[in-house]
């Protein structure tokens, strides 16, 4: 029997457990979406509405228990000056769990949690990617193009 048992063991001991979910909180704070599996997913998400609710206090007091939790500074900053102030007129519920399908390897389901609120920001990005692979695209054809008017002035000579 579970009687009293709150939480998620992921089959990690003590320091394995924390470390892994310390490293989500500050992936999901710093990317706005990161895909995990769903057992992850739902034991980080009581941990990144925690931080969230942090940076929506915003004193002191609050950034330094958010210092001690996160690992990185950048992503303590992004929590107080981007995600916390997002979220100034809504009680909870931060974040979204969306299943995905089924990991090849093992058969664990996997899912995206993501910040509400973030499609803008997380279309933005996806916009820049895509510019950058049609730049390198078009770099490359243009390589390839010189490349064989190249070899056709060798077989002309």
């Amino acid at each position: 029997m579970r009687h009293r048992n709150a939480g998620f063991k992921l089959g990690r001991n003590t320091s394995h457990r924390r470390a892994l979910l310390r490293n989500l909180v500050t992936s999901v704070i710093v990317e706005d979406r990161v895909e995990t599996t769903v057992a992850k997913a739902k034991a980080v998400r009581p941990l990144v509405e925690k931080m969230i609710t942090l940076g929506k206090k915003g004193d002191l007091h609050s950034r330094r228990q958010a210092l001690s939790y996160l690992m990185t500074d950048k992503s303590v900053e992004r929590l107080f000056e981007t995600v916390a102030p997002r979220y100034g007129d809504r009680q909870g519920g931060y974040l979204r769990i969306v299943r995905t399908g089924f990991q090849k390897g093992d058969g664990a389901e996997k899912a995206f949690i993501e910040l509400l609120g973030a499609e803008k920001q997380l279309d933005a990005k996806r916009q820049k990617r895509d510019d950058i692979k049609a730049k390198k695209r078009a770099e490359l054809e243009k390589q390839l193009e010189e490349s064989k008017k190249e070899d056709s002035k060798e077989d002309a000579a």
